[in-house]
């Protein structure tokens, strides 16, 4: 389900759950548990890399449509958690996106140091209002302090997927590196960054990331209270299970 592999003092946590890494209440928790304690664990930066071609397909939306409203809650305060631990980390995260990263996997990318994409017919993008949803608040966020909000609210409103390259144009991505290369192009980054005067980095990586922090600090249960009613509104629910169908005919 998460792979670790060591890299020296850099851990690359490998999402593996085929067949395309659908985002799960347990492939959540563990994700969540892996980057808390790795620096518990000794490791000096963190990469979040995927399979070839595919990174995440986002959130398991077939298992999750089988959760009552107390288990959605459950899982949305894990998956609220994991954000969390991404953008309060001590250690600088790298997202190496590996190839398709619908919304979850877009998702996961956002709160990271920095993201590696690779170069090719791949998309990401945050599509969930094509699928029903509203994004919850605290995710917005931290696309409007990448994007900005005017680029933000152009993403979001449509809910349109895009490509590589338009990513890289946006600041949705940092980088694009040839497929294989993604893994060590985003290893080399935290390695740069490993190498500059440790207390100097850390210091200003910490001042420097302080909003995003401030976005994830504490519980706000409005904010999952607010999504979780969306989800189990009846427009959701009519668009995510005509999703589902249509995932069930090309299988």
């Amino acid at each position: 389900m998460l792979e670790r592999i060591a890299h020296e003092d850099i851990l690359e946590l490998k999402l593996s759950r085929p067949p395309v890494n659908a985002l799960d209440p347990g492939l959540i928790a563990a994700l969540r548990e892996a980057v808390t304690d790795a620096p518990r664990q000794g490791a000096a930066a963190v990469v979040i890399s995927g399979g070839p071609g595919l990174y995440s397909a986002g959130l398991d939306v077939p298992a999750l449509l089988k959760l009552d409203r107390a288990g959605m809650l459950e899982l949305w305060r894990s998956f609220s958690g994991m954000l969390a631990a991404i953008a309060c980390s001590s250690i600088p995260s790298v997202a190496a996106i590996t190839g398709h990263s619908p919304a979850g996997g877009t998702v996961l990318a956002l709160n990271c140091d920095y993201r590696v994409m690779a170069d090719g017919p791949f998309k990401l993008g945050l599509n969930e209002t094509q699928v029903g949803l509203a994004l919850p608040r605290n995710i917005l966020a931290s696309l409007q302090r990448l994007l900005g909000p005017h680029r933000a609210e152009r993403h979001i409103v449509a809910g349109n997927m895009i490509d590589a390259a338009e990513a890289l144009r946006i600041g949705l991505v940092d980088e694009l590196a040839p497929p294989e290369q993604v893994v060590p192009r985003a290893i080399s980054w935290c390695r740069f960054h490993l190498d500059l005067p440790r207390r100097a980095m850390r210091l200003n990586r910490e001042t420097t990331r302080a909003d995003l922090r401030a976005i994830y600090a504490g519980d706000d249960p409005a904010i999952i209270e607010e999504f979780v009613d969306g989800w189990f509104h009846p427009e959701t629910q009519t668009v995510l299970q005509a999703l589902v169908a249509r995932l069930k005919n090309k299988s």
